[in-house]
């Protein structure tokens, strides 16, 4: 008896359509963050398109006739101005110097702080205190009582060495500067060391002092390569905000003496309020917003690269 196979006819395919919302729901969740849009665009976005539009006038606050158009002007001044060449030198000096130094004192701090000791959590709410102080008046302590030349702190302190009434805010302004920075900083560092090192796996570092590994060679083996992206992270945030520094500059020094302190954001200023130049303001303001979102790119993959360490790690 023969049997005869059919080939069975395909289903009819049977299109499913996605649950989902509908174009009304979808608006209807958007609505709560309309406002804050709305804020950001108003309080960012306008002002930038403005910055932009001024960027290619020639206006003077100070010279009647109003603004007109002068094209690419202002960038070409602005990129052949030697006074901006040597504020943006000077703005990458201040942040290297400053991010770097209050890292490696995050790092010595925060390995302090990982170790169990009578009062870690006093020591710790005193070491981050400095972060908590508003820049303007951390320059103002620091530029009165702290580097007076006649009753500041640091000539007392180093009066046993033989200093005497140094006036550190005009002789070595751009130093002074600098610690400032550093001061305000190192605890943001030690924050964001010290949450790498508590997220430290213990049997690690268990199995290699049980391998006979000393202290030195456990940190350069094991917890440098595990405190890598907090560091990048460390330095590539304090960038961004040191960059920008106005405060210490402004009521330290005030940019002086001549211009030994002044960086990208005190030579805006001076444009405007100095040498009321809105245009070329303007252009100089531009290229730095474009340089410092270049830094927060590299920022944004870097938070990228440490949220993949800690999947990783987990």
């Amino acid at each position: 008896m023969a049997v005869v196979e059919g080939v069975a006819a395909p289903a009819p395919k049977v299109r499913l359509r996605p649950r989902g919302v509908s174009r009304r729901e979808q608006w209807q969740r958007r609505l709560p963050l309309l406002p804050a849009l709305i804020y950001i665009i108003v309080v960012t976005q306008i002002p930038f398109v403005v910055t932009l539009w001024y960027s290619f006038q020639n206006y003077f606050f100070d010279i009647p006739g109003g603004a007109h158009f002068t094209g690419l002007s202002n960038y070409t001044t602005v990129f052949t101005n030697a006074a901006f060449r040597a504020s943006l030198v000077r703005s990458v000096v201040m942040t290297a110097s400053s991010v770097i130094v209050a890292m490696i004192l995050g790092m010595a701090f925060a390995l302090l702080l990982d170790r169990k000791f009578l009062g870690r959590g006093v020591v710790r709410t005193l070491i981050i205190t400095p972060f908590l102080v508003m820049p303007a008046a951390a320059a103002l302590v620091w530029a009165g009582p702290m580097l007076d030349p006649n009753f500041g702190l640091l000539n007392y302190l180093l009066t046993p060495f033989g200093v005497h009434h140094v006036a550190w805010l005009s002789t070595h302004a751009l130093g002074s500067v600098i610690v400032v920075m550093i001061w305000q900083w190192t605890p943001f560092m030690t924050l964001i060391v010290l949450a790498g090192l508590q997220g430290q796996p213990a049997d690690t570092l268990e199995a290699a002092k049980v391998d006979g590994a000393g202290a030195l060679a456990t940190f350069r083996e094991l917890t440098l390569p595990h405190l890598r992206p907090y560091i990048e992270l460390g330095i590539l945030l304090g960038s961004i905000y040191l960059v920008n520094a106005f405060d210490a500059v402004r009521l330290m020094t005030n940019g002086g003496p001549g211009t030994a302190t002044t960086n990208l954001p005190f030579y805006l200023y001076q444009q405007v309020n100095y040498a009321f130049d809105v245009g070329g303001a303007a252009a100089a303001g531009v290229v730095t917003v474009i340089l410092t979102i270049i830094v927060a790119t590299f920022a944004l993959r870097m938070f990228a690269r440490v949220f993949q360490f800690d999947e990783a790690a987990g």
